[in-house]
């Protein structure tokens, strides 16, 4: 489809989707971590451990070994603090004003870059939960806070020097994501955030959507397959936007071969 036709499909569209994966934030700064080479280009005392990101990424280093976690999630929490979104998240932002603020975000990301670009909380779902929301390691409650400091580390042993505890019984605290081979995720926030992402789209079972999908990979294909899902279903059409996996296996579906921010320059340009 020519891109100007493209264009006139969102024009035309009564609510947007937007579904994004850890491409996303790639145009501001943040790492992907695509496959072992980029995760331990990104964190260089990680490589020299032999950890691979799912091994690094599970909830037992909390218990384990708190400081090596700390460290890595220390690191990404503080990076997400200081990064600034790029443009398309402003261009997406209009976007959604021009449709009235008729629209979700449903992402795999957890860095909060959404809210921090303006985005109502109320119309985000992180399915994969917040690195700026923690919990109890040991679960003595479904409590949740924001944590508002940043996390010291010394980078040459890649240790956290201050670790952040739980209020209420001084166990190691622990970011409420969602990682591998976690059974203790506390899925309070998330659940509510599904539930306002259902009653949207309750809300649009009849209205033309139009999904917009950044950056969103075939190794974790959640992202991918909710808009697949929604295509199927709902009056609905794709757009993907990615650099390299960007296939659209249905027939309502519109491929864009570029990175994140250039993609939606390329759909947005002439619509916000």
């Amino acid at each position: 489809m020519h891109i100007k036709e493209l264009q006139q499909l969102i024009k035309d569209s009564d609510a947007v989707l937007i579904t994004a994966g850890a491409g996303m934030g790639v145009d501001s700064g943040l790492p992907d971590f695509r496959g072992n080479e980029g995760f331990w280009k990104a964190y260089p005392p990680i490589a020299k451990l032999g950890l691979k990101f799912h091994e690094m990424a599970n909830p037992k280093w909390f218990d384990d070994n708190p400081t090596l976690a700390w460290a890595f999630y220390g690191h990404r929490l503080n990076l997400y603090k200081d990064t600034i979104p790029h443009d398309g998240f402003k261009m997406l932002l209009n976007l959604a004003k021009e449709k009235n603020d008729n629209y979700f975000i449903f992402t795999s990301n957890v860095d909060g870059q959404f809210q921090k670009a303006g985005f109502d909380e109320n119309n985000i779902y992180e399915v994969h939960g917040s690195i700026h929301h923690l919990q109890c390691s040991n679960g003595c409650s479904k409590d949740l806070w924001i944590n508002e400091q940043y996390i010291k580390i010394d980078m040459d042993k890649f240790e956290a020097i201050d670790i952040p505890l739980c209020p209420k019984c001084g166990a190691v605290a622990r970011p409420n994501i969602l990682m591998f081979g976690d059974w203790g995720f506390n899925s309070k926030r998330a659940n509510r955030q599904e539930q306002g992402y259902m009653k949207w789209r309750k809300q649009n079972r009849l209205k033309k959507i139009v999904i917009i999908e950044i950056g969103a990979g075939t190794q974790i294909p959640t992202v991918r397959f909710e808009g697949e899902q929604i295509v199927k279903h709902y009056d609905a059409t794709l757009i993907r936007i990615n650099p390299r996996e960007f296939e659209v296996d249905t027939k309502r579906g519109l491929s864009v071969p570029l990175g994140g921010l250039e993609g939606i320059k390329s759909i947005l340009q002439d619509t916000t």
